[in-house]
This record gives structure tokens, C-alpha cells and sequence, in this order.
């Protein structure tokens, strides 16, 4: 179902109040998020995960947003203060942080619903038509206007947003049924056996953890479940198998608005899944198009100098080859070959960068080999040290995840680990 019009979509999306569930800890990225919040992780040469949804909110017209937070904040709340202070307070536009502050109750956040339900007193102050509920740890580009106009139009309580994929991966998701007018009929959270599409049996159709809607049936909602003492207090496990019975809840399927096929979205939540989507940046034409002018994706940047490539000798020669390479950077002499480089990565002569994805203010010594690897945030990795060639010596200092990708932090370099946030 398309949007009336664009004056149509505005007029919803200014009524929207969106809320990012940014507290999570994230415990499959392993060490990446011992001292940081899932959404706070660097991704894709110079953003952080968070910077997807906030962008993605700003790109559609929504202006009022609340980042509820949790779990190691500082560093997501620093990113947010210091790169998302732009919007007029005077306009009724804002990005709020909302840190857990027991402001029902005396317990921090339960769950998703929980989470929203311990802010219910500021939703309300802002009152909004509708509350547009989105994760804060996927990356993608969506345009939420019209996911707001289809859940007007088609007259829903609540629109859940969806998209297929392979049986075997909606093992982690709440997986859907729909009837033909694209109704929610069935939910199931995580199934062990996940119920495949009709007319596509290798697929199902999964919940993005995306949510829509009308504000005064969340309150209902959320009211009932916190009153419900078996609850888990959870939008996926408690909420939505509870409406779809008795109210509207629709599936809105996330497709490109260009080709109408599958749009691309990925759930970093593994270092595996993490190291992949990260090297997918660097292709001749990737999926995720971080040139796209006409959807940036928007973040702080600190002000560095251009990436410099010194040294230009046959035995010693800085050079960088399909690789991407962020501001701040010195290839000297060093030789990197298809990885991503976030700012300030220093790497000494003769030192070889392989199949890596290094984070920021990390410097690599002299004759070091570096290849699929992950390198946290503040790592400085000695002379001749090897990573990634001998995968069981690896395991014995740092973490080598099941498809082999070493990752490497401050602390298991025997360096402060709080400072790699």
C-alpha cells in the first residue's frame, strides 16, 4: 500500500515519537562489547552501529527521538552528545538519551517492553500519535515514513516490521504468520522449528524488532503486561502473541523501494557477522552504498588529517590495496590488502594488514602480520607479532571465532582495557 502523498507522510512522521532501544549488552560480539554497549561498536570505517537508526530517523523525517539506554553507556552517550546535538530544541525537534533510572519501580530495564513501559511518563509529556520502536543494533537504511503511512492506511493498532529469510537463521527471531491482506496471524519468538512462508518453504518471514504503534494502545499494552506477573516483559515474547488475537497488528515487509526485492539489513551480533559486514563495505559495489548522497548516514567525526601512504621503495612501500582507509591513518611503508581501517590506525614498515578489520587509534609495529582479524579500539600491536597464522596458538592469548576470525583487544595485550570503548 503506497502513501497518499509525501505532505501525507510528513504530517504523520511529525506525530511520531521514535524510541531506540540502545541497552543491550550484545555478549555474541564477545570481548567488543565488555566495555561498551552493543550500539556503540564502531562500523564501517567511521560510524557506530547506533548511527543506522538515528540516521535512518533523521533521513525520514523524524525528529523526535529518545535513545533508552542501559548496559556501559558512557561511550554511546559521549558518541550521541558530541555528534547528534544538531536539532533545534526551539522547533520540538531533540534526540533524548534515557538511561535506566527506576522511575517505576526500583528494578532497572526487565526487558524491550519494560524498557519502554519505565519511560511511559515521557512519552506521554511529548504525546505523540504514534511511537515508532526500533533497535538500536542493526544496520540498514529504511525509510520509516512509509512504514508509518502503511500502518495509518491499513488501519492497525500496531505494524510489525519484516523480512524473510533462510529457516535456519529465523531460529533467532520471532517468525510471523500473515494472512493474504498481510495480517498477523501467528508469532512465535526464537522457534526450534520456525513455520515457513506458504508459497516460499525456505523461508520465513522474521520480525526486524521494529514496531509501530498507535500511542494509546501501547499504553494499554504496556500497562497490562507490567501488571501480568508470569510476564518476561518483552515486545516478542509477551506482547505481540498477546494482541494478535484480539487486535490489528500488520506485517510490513521491508523491500528496496527501487528494485522491490529483499533491502539490505544485517544483525552484527556475532564476530563473524560482524568481521563479514564490515568487509562487505570495501567491494567494487556493495550492498550497503555509503555514498549514497541522497541517504547519508550521519555520526561524529572528529576533525583528522587525510589518510597519508609513505615510503615508496620496492622493499618498503605504503600502500593500501581494496581496501577502505579512514582519516588519521599512516600506511608507512606497510602493506594492507582488503580490510578497513577506522581513524588514526597507524601501520610500520613492513607490517602486512590482511583480511582485517582494524578499529580505531591502533597501531601496528614493524613487521607485524596481521590477517582475518578484528582489532579493538586502542590496540597497539608489538613488533613481529602475528595474528591470525596460527589460529590455536591465537586461541591460548586472544578469542578466534568458529569461522577463524582472531580478535585482539588492549586487555589481552596486557594494556588498560578501559580504554577501548
Amino acid at each position: 500500500m503506497k502513501p497518499q502523498s509525501q505532505r501525507f507522510v510528513s504530517r504523520i512522521t511529525r506525530d511520531t515519537l521514535a524510541l531506540i532501544l540502545a541497552g543491550g549488552r550484545g555478549s555474541r560480539l564477545k570481548q567488543l562489547t565488555e566495555w561498551r554497549a552493543k550500539p556503540a561498536v564502531p562500523f564501517g570505517g567511521k560510524f557506530r552501529i547506533i548511527d543506522f537508526p538515528l540516521s535512518n530517523c533523521i533521513n525520514s523525517g523524524i525528529r523526535r527521538v529518545g535513545v533508552v539506554t542501559q548496559y556501559k553507556a558512557h561511550s554511546l552517550i559521549q558518541h550521541i552528545q558530541r555528534g547528534w546535538s544538531f536539532l533545534r530544541g526551539e522547533f520540538g525537534e531533540f534526540i533524548e538519551l534515557l538511561p535506566a533510572q527506576q522511575r517505576i519501580g526500583t528494578s532497572w530495564y526487565k526487558g524491550t517492553a519494560d524498557a519502554v513501559y519505565q519511560n511511559i511518563d515521557l512519552i506521554r509529556d511529548h504525546d505523540p500519535s504514534y511511537v515508532l520502536i526500533l533497535a538500536g543494533d542493526h544496520i540498514y537504511k529504511m525509510d520509516y515514513g512509509d512504514m508509518i503511512a502503511y500502518h495509518v492506511e491499513s488501519g492497525a493498532d500496531m505494524t510489525v516490521g519484516c523480512l524473510e529469510v533462510d529457516l535456519e537463521t529465523a531460529k533467532g527471531f520471532g517468525v510471523m504468520g500473515v494472512d493474504s491482506e498481510g495480517r498477523v496471524r501467528r508469532f512465535d519468538e526464537k522457534p526450534e522449528e520456525p513455520q515457513a512462508i506458504p508459497t516460499k518453504p525456505g523461508k520465513a518471514l522474521a520480525s526486524m524488532g521494529i514496531y509501530v504503534f498507535n500511542t494509546r494502545f501501547l499504553y494499554e499494552q504496556l500497562i497490562k503486561d507490567a501488571d501480568t506477573a508470569d510476564s518476561s516483559h518483552d515486545f516478542g515474547q509477551d506482547i505481540i502473541p498477546r494482541v494478535i488475537k484480539s487486535y490489528r497488528v500488520m506485517a510490513y515487509p521491508f523491500r528496496d523501494v527501487q528494485t522491490n526485492s529483499q533491502a539490505y539489513w544485517r544483525d552484527v551480533g556475532t564476530i563473524d557477522s560482524y568481521w563479514k559486514a564490515n568487509l562487505e563495505l570495501i567491494g567494487v559495489t556493495p550492498e550497503l552504498n555509503l555514498y549514497d548522497m541522497d541517504w547519508p548516514i550521519w555520526t561524529y567525526q572528529e576533525q583528522l588529517p587525510p589518510a597519508k601512504f609513505v615510503f615508496d621503495n620496492d622493499d618498503r612501500r605504503g600502500m593500501a590495496v581494496d581496501s577502505m582507509v579512514s582519516g588519521g591513518c599512516i600506511i608507512s611503508g606497510s602493506t594492507v590488502r582488503h580490510s578497513l581501517l577506522f581513524s588514526n590506525v597507524t601501520v610500520n614498515s613492513h607490517a602486512k594488514v590482511t583480511d582485517s578489520v582494524i578499529l580505531p587509534n591502533v597501531e601496528i609495529g614493524s613487521n607485524a602480520v596481521i590477517q582475518k582479524a578484528v582489532l579493538d579500539k586502542g590496540c597497539r600491536i608489538p613488533e613481529g607479532m602475528e595474528v591470525g597464522v596460527d589460529l590455536k596458538e591465537d586461541a591460548k592469548r586472544f578469542f578466534v571465532s568458529p569461522s577463524g576470525v582472531t580478535v585482539v583487544t588492549p586487555g589481552m595485550l596486557g594494556d588498560n582495557p578501559h580504554y577501548a570503548r
